[in-house]
């Protein structure tokens, strides 16, 4: 396309192209944007330097090589906040330059914001389901490795509390926790039994008392009476990874509170997703560990967005392709709300028309400044930021819009033409 618009003179058109999900993933009534950090990060990144147009003179002409050489990108980006809900047809991104920078950006675009947008809009939903309890994200042995820390911090900006991937502690300042595994209580194994309370031992003297022992290697009744044997009442907590996760939750509870742990937490793991934790919102649990679900998006593993071209030379243009459509021209979007903070509406309108009436209700325009001339502009949010974003919106939702089920989005999209 590139090699083609630098032919015929078309690639230098005043262009916008637009990020939104025409629909959110089946049982979704709501989702959260998530990656826009990382995006403007990359964006700074994005150059062809040798190795790469060594490839593209392969299979493209010398003049299209060039033109990649000196590559930047140097046109305007406008979008909703990281950590900002979205629903069908929002304009989540803004892009505008001429069509040779802009569509280059394209995949660069979704395969960021799909991700991430999809890790953090099942984050979210879990965080909901957690009901204030705290949160863990260990799902780094069930994805990408290049994807993991990503991974980590879409799901501490939807609100999870911490991290066992390190990486994502070092890069982005999640804070990081973790416990043992099964296989250090294993490794105390000798021909003479097997001996998890030199195991819970070792633990507590290189992490001290304040540490979380895994509990259910074995006999998990005979686990959490040998932990509180070796560490005494003021254990920090013990861990469950297996079996029906409600009813130990109960027994292992009662069995804390009859040896004097009343302030031992119970952390609970295995394949956990937010009906599951839901679930257990009645049961004595202080904390979720969440993997695999979190990190496949809990079966919705991309967000859907698609990346469109929908202006040229400020003419509107429009993808018309069956279930495939597009609206054309570049868009602005406010959200309206009560006085009580409730969200009723979303509002998308041309970019140039008159912002459309509150009618009573409080307006909130929803794109901001997120690039100028090629650089991301000063403010833009915070990863802390996002989080208390993310928060908000939650808490704004009509009270169905937080439900689990299927059903309509949470409030609906009217647009102006």
């Amino acid at each position: 396309m590139l090699a083609a618009a630098l032919g015929d003179g078309s690639a230098h058109r005043r262009c916008t192209f637009e990020v939104f999900a025409r629909r959110l993933p089946h049982g979704r009534r709501y989702g959260v944007v998530a990656g826009t950090g990382r995006l403007l990060e990359a964006l700074t990144q994005f150059r062809f330097e040798e190795p790469e147009l060594a490839i593209a003179a392969g299979f493209l002409d010398a003049k299209t090589v060039e033109w990649l050489r000196d590559y930047r990108f140097t046109g305007d980006i406008d979008g909703y906040a990281e950590g900002e809900l979205y629903f069908p047809g929002s304009p989540i991104l803004s892009v505008r330059g001429s069509f040779a920078e802009c569509v280059l950006l394209e995949t660069l675009a979704l395969s960021v914001l799909n991700h991430d947008s999809a890790i953090a809009s099942a984050a979210a939903r879990m965080v909901s389901a957690a009901a204030g309890r705290r949160m863990i994200e260990m799902g780094s042995r069930r994805t990408h490795e290049l994807a993991a820390p990503a991974s980590s911090r879409a799901a501490y900006l939807a609100g999870f509390d911490a991290t066992s991937n390190l990486e994502a502690v070092r890069r982005f300042g999640v804070p990081g926790a973790g416990t043992s595994a099964h296989a250090f209580t294993l490794l105390h194994s000798a021909a003479d039994g097997a001996h998890e309370a030199a195991a819970f031992r070792s633990q507590i003297e290189a992490l001290g008392i304040g540490t979380t022992l895994l509990v259910d290697t074995f006999d998990i009744t005979q686990g959490v009476a040998t932990a509180i044997e070796v560490a005494g009442p003021e254990l920090g907590g013990v861990r469950i990874d297996s079996g029906d996760l409600g009813v130990l939750a109960r027994q292992v509870r009662d069995q804390l509170d009859r040896l004097g742990a009343t302030n031992t937490r119970i952390v609970v793991s295995g394949d956990l997703d937010e009906y599951s934790i839901a679930a257990l919102r009645a049961e004595p649990v202080d904390a979720y560990g969440v993997g695999t679900s979190l990190v496949t998006g809990s079966g919705a593993p991309t967000a859907g967005m698609v990346y469109k071209l929908v202006e040229v030379d400020g003419l509107p243009v429009a993808k018309r392709s069956s279930h495939k459509e597009s609206r054309g021209g570049t868009k602005k979007a406010v959200r309206l709300a009560r006085r009580t903070g409730t969200v009723v509406e979303e509002i998308v309108y041309p970019a140039l028309g008159t912002p459309p009436a509150a009618n009573g209700f409080e307006a909130r325009e929803l794109l901001v400044p997120l690039v100028r001339g090629g650089e991301p502009v000063d403010g833009v949010a915070t990863l802390a930021d996002s989080r208390k974003l993310v928060s908000r919106g939650l808490v704004s939702l009509p009270w169905e819009g937080l439900k689990l089920s299927d059903g309509e989005p949470a409030i609906p999209t009217t647009f102006l033409s």
